[in-house]
Order: C-alpha cells, then sequence, then structure tokens
C-alpha cells in the first residue's frame, strides 16, 4: 500500500514526549522523519526507562522511553554550534517539508533556526513550535513541563481527594495530546500548503491544550463564577451521575458512568426501584449533591455480590456503561487491545522485546508497519549526509574528527567511523 505521506519529509528536533509524538505519527503514515539530536548525547529521552541488557554494551544510547517516542525515524546527531554543522542543517533545511522543535521558546533561534532564518532558506517550509505556554504572552518565558500546563489550567487542582491536596497525575496527558494536535496541525498546514504553496508557522501549547479538555466547567465558571467551581471528590465524579469508582470488596474497583436517562437502568440492575423516587436522588442534580449517600448504597449492594465479574455481568444486562479498573499489566494483555493493535511490540537488539502503545487511528487503505525499528544515536549519519547533502565518506570522516557530529559507540565499528 502507498504510503500517505511518503512524499514528505519532517526534520524532527525535538526532546522527550509531545515533539517525538508528533513527528513519529507522522513518521508511521510514511513521512521521512529525520531525527536532528544534538551533539553530544541526543534526545534526553535516551537516558530514561530500561536501558540496554547485555552488560558489554553500556554505552549503548538506546531505551525503551526513546524507543516508544522515536521509532520508525532515522537519526543524525549533529553539533549545531559549529559551523559545519550549521551548515548542514540548512541544507536539510532547505530539502525538507516540515521542522518541528520543542525547546523553550527562543532556544531554536538561538540555533540559528528561527522560523524568519529557516524561511529565508524554505520559504515553503511548514514549522511547528511545540512549548509549555506557547511563543507569545506573560508566560511563555517561563520554563515549564506538562504537569506545569495542567497546574496553569485549573486541572490539577479538580484532582484528588476533597480533605487533602490536589493530587499528582501520573501520566504525560497534556504532551501526548499536544504532539497528536500538533501532527494535525502540520497535516493541515500540509493540505493548505498544496492548495496555495504557502508554508507557515504553528505555534503548539501544553497550556492551551489543556484549557480545551475542560469538558464544560469554563463556560460554566464564567457565566456563575465561584459557586461553579467543581469541587475535589476523590474516586465520585463532581457532577454525580452516579459516575465515579466503586469498591467491589473483593480487592478489585470498577468504573461507572451513568447518564440521566439511564438511572432507571441501575436501579432496576441493583433490585432498588424506590431509589427512583427518593429525594435525595431523583434528579440529576439531587444525585449530584448526594453522590456519597449513592457511593454507599452502590457499594453496599456490590459488597452482597461479592465479585468483581458478576457485579459486570448484572450491570452489563441492563447496559449500564461500567468496565472493570484494569492494573496497567491486565490492559496492556487484555485481548481488546491486541487484538485492535492497540498494543503492539517492539523488537530491539539491545534491550529486547517489549510492548508500546499503538497508534490510535485505524485506516480502511492503511496499515500500519509491524516491524518497528529506533534509531540509535546518529545511525543513519551517513546515510543522510550522503543522499541528501551529497557529502562523499571522506568529508563525512572530517565531521567526525572535527566533533561535528557523533553516533552510539556500538556503530563505531562501522565503515565510516
Amino acid at each position: 500500500m502507498t504510503k500517505m505521506l511518503s512524499k514528505y519529509r519532517v526534520l524532527d528536533i525535538t526532546q522527550f514526549v509531545a515533539g517525538p509524538t508528533s513527528s513519529r505519527i507522522m513518521a508511521e503514515l510514511g513521512a521521512d522523519v529525520i531525527k536532528v539530536e544534538l551533539f553530544p548525547t541526543g534526545d534526553h529521552a535516551r537516558r530514561s526507562g530500561l536501558q540496554a541488557k547485555n552488560k558489554n554494551i553500556k554505552q549503548c544510547t538506546q531505551s525503551t522511553y526513546f524507543a516508544q517516542h522515536n521509532h520508525s525515524k532515522r537519526s543524525i546527531a549533529i553539533n549545531l554550534k559549529s559551523e559545519k554543522g550549521q551548515s548542514i542543517i540548512k541544507q536539510l533545511v532547505g530539502q525538507s517539508d516540515v521542522l518541528i522543535e520543542n525547546f523553550a521558546p527562543g532556544v531554536i533561534g538561538r540555533m540559528g533556526l528561527s522560523y524568519d532564518e529557516v524561511k529565508a532558506v524554505n520559504p515553503e517550509i511548514i514549522m511547528c513550535s511545540i512549548s509549555f505556554a506557547g511563543q507569545r504572552g506573560p508566560l511563555s518565558k517561563e520554563p515549564g513541563f506538562d504537569y506545569m500546563a495542567a497546574a496553569y489550567a485549573g486541572i490539577t487542582e479538580m484532582v484528588g481527594e476533597s480533605d487533602r491536596p490536589p493530587s499528582q497525575v501520573s501520566m504525560a496527558v497534556g504532551d501526548s495530546a499536544t504532539g497528536i494536535s500538533a501532527a494535525m496541525a502540520v497535516m493541515a498546514a500540509l493540505l493548505h500548503r498544496e492548495h496555495t504553496g504557502e508554508g507557515q508557522y504553528i505555534d503548539c501549547s501544553l497550556l492551551d491544550t489543556y484549557l480545551q479538555m475542560h469538558e464544560d466547567y469554563i463556560p460554566r465558571v464564567g457565566i456563575r463564577g465561584e459557586a461553579a467551581l467543581p469541587k475535589r471528590s476523590g474516586s465520585q465524579h463532581p457532577n454525580g451521575g452516579p459516575t465515579g469508582i466503586f469498591d467491589c470488596s473483593d480487592g478489585t474497583f470498577i468504573q461507572m458512568m451513568v447518564m440521566p436517562y439511564q438511572w432507571p437502568r441501575l436501579t432496576e440492575a441493583i433490585q432498588m426501584p424506590e431509589l427512583m423516587n427518593d429525594p435525595r436522588f431523583d434528579s440529576p442534580r439531587q444525585r449530584r449533591e448526594n453522590k456519597f449517600d449513592l457511593q454507599i448504597i452502590i457499594e453496599k449492594w456490590m459488597k452482597s455480590i461479592g465479585c468483581r465479574d458478576k457485579i459486570l455481568e448484572i450491570l452489563r444486562k441492563t447496559r449500564v456503561p461500567v468496565a472493570p479498573v484494569l492494573t496497567l499489566q491486565e490492559a496492556i494483555s487484555h485481548p481488546h487491545a491486541t487484538k485492535r493493535g492497540a498494543i503492539r511490540h517492539l523488537d530491539d537488539p539491545f534491550i529486547g522485546k517489549f510492548p508500546i502503545p499503538g497508534q490510535p487511528p485505524l485506516f480502511s487503505e492503511w496499515s500500519y508497519s509491524k516491524r518497528l525499528k529506533a534509531p540509535l544515536l546518529g545511525e543513519h549519519n551517513e546515510e543522510v549526509l550522503t543522499t541528501i547533502c551529497g557529502m562523499e565518506k571522506e568529508e563525512i570522516s572530517e565531521l567526525i574528527k572535527d566533533g561535528v557530529i557523533v553516533s552510539d559507540p556500538t556503530l563505531r565499528n562501522s565503515s565510516h567511523e
């Protein structure tokens, strides 16, 4: 099958999660993504996650963290502080369609790669900058990561128990979502360029992404002020429903979400029709106000059953939206996730075989590669410099000698080093 983005080349000057996610999506759809890693150690993600298992290759730069977010790309490692490094990157800019970066605002400019400088080399290029709070605005100069953006967006304050401090979300929700948004924006800009010939600059912010994650609280609070602020309610959703996490009394939990029109289904499932006329629960607002009373009633019923699987079976019979609260290990091995490719495997020669997330959208006319590979640091130096920049092997040897390019120690017995 023809690769959907096979005509495009992307320069990926990113690290950690948000930037690499955006370029990885494009790589999986067929774009030639060249990951430009900074001299001498590359993406900081290479030093996180699980490392190579073989004690004889301690210097190998591969890790599970890096591989998950950067498979399907080519890697070159350049000293952009050098004149020769600047010359190489400008050559690559001239022959690329997209440049994605996720340094703090101003850093990419100090590398000689501001949008004005990039545009001067390639007027049709799409450049996308991903940052904590955007390229302009009062917070734009502040250093920050995913969790700072969640805090500024009013997300963190909503998570946790009412009588305790807010809880820390332990996964990169904003990074991942911003990376997806950036990929979508870049592809929209490429479509625009197909029609107009115009390149453009895209400014993606983690804080902006987090703000748009609020379901309906922003207009509520905007109109009603402090009275509409959601209160932390631990395992129960502030809006009631009942919606939340319920204890099965056998060491397991279920997640339930009951919309107003589904309330009768729940009362039928737990064989308590009298709850329909209970003044504490006879309207969505009352169920919200008395959600903890309702939680006690539901969990008492669950305790009488005493088995999560049996509870799920009963609730599903009346089509109450419910799910088991799985451990991550259970989620990874769940047959639904593996069947759809939402969990797949990367077999790395240095780390071994390990699971990674799949690519969420599935296409009728396109299938993702089942043979995934993550590059070692600078693995494609020679390949990129010869085929794109037209260099001879002797020139590449000089670049190595001058400290302009570097590669993983395990590659140093190759012909060019």
